[in-house]
């Protein structure tokens, strides 16, 4: 789930309305026995991109953005529960007394017993998008899919908003994504992907019901293999 999906505009940091509007869909495909573990990013905090841009270290610009998704993880473990769904929270940069490490046996563990898993703190480690973690995760908990959730409806050859009629492609090979240098994610998390066979769908989030859609095979969005 990108940061960008959670913002509530320049005003506003999250949008609570949305964000209970996917927790409730969440809780509602949970009960059907969807499994769902979930990599938030913090873009609607602080992209770390942009606080390089504005003269800070690589390094520290990554860090203040993984601490971002931490502030991300707790706000979406709150609303997740106003659902009714029991939620396990971790984070590769933990917050003594909020946010417990990341362990991958007690991640298994919780997604196990029913529980809604959320990562924060990206990888903790700079350089790395919450792309790439979202691969590692996904790998290391044994997935069956990667959903990118975002607020475009899939992968086009340009930026729609700025170029209007640009082409979407409802599915992708994993080798025409890094030939075409398509921003659909990090390189580093395609390849991750690429050779674990892991398939992608980035989708529009912010549609109502496209989780489900997705799920059930709809087509939604662009589908990478």
């Amino acid at each position: 789930m990108s940061g960008e999906v959670l913002s509530g505009g320049k005003e506003r940091l999250v949008d609570l309305r949305r964000v209970r509007g996917i927790a409730e869909e969440v809780a509602e495909l949970k009960g059907e026995g969807a499994i769902f573990a979930l990599v938030v990013g913090g873009g609607n905090v602080i992209r770390g991109t942009e606080a390089e841009a504005a003269g800070l270290k690589r390094e520290t610009a990554d860090y203040m953005g993984m601490l971002a998704t931490a502030i991300n993880g707790l706000m979406l473990r709150d609303l997740f529960e106003e659902c009714r769904l029991q939620v396990a929270l971790f984070s590769c940069l933990p917050v003594e007394g909020l946010i417990p490490p990341y362990d991958r046996h007690q991640a298994l563990k919780a997604l196990e017993g029913g529980e809604v898993v959320v990562l924060a703190g990206g990888t903790g480690n700079p350089f790395f998008s919450t792309d790439t973690a979202a691969a590692l995760r996904a790998l290391e908990l044994g997935c069956e899919v990667l959903l990118k959730g975002t607020k475009v409806e899939g992968v086009y050859e340009a930026d729609p908003q700025k170029v209007p009629g640009a082409k979407k492609w409802d599915h992708l090979s994993y080798e025409e994504v890094l030939e075409r240098g398509l921003h659909v994610m990090d390189s580093s998390a395609v390849l991750l992907c690429k050779e674990h066979r892991l398939p992608i769908v980035v989708f529009n989030l912010l549609r109502q019901g496209n989780i489900r859609r997705v799920l059930e095979g709809e087509g939604v969005g662009t589908l990478v293999n």
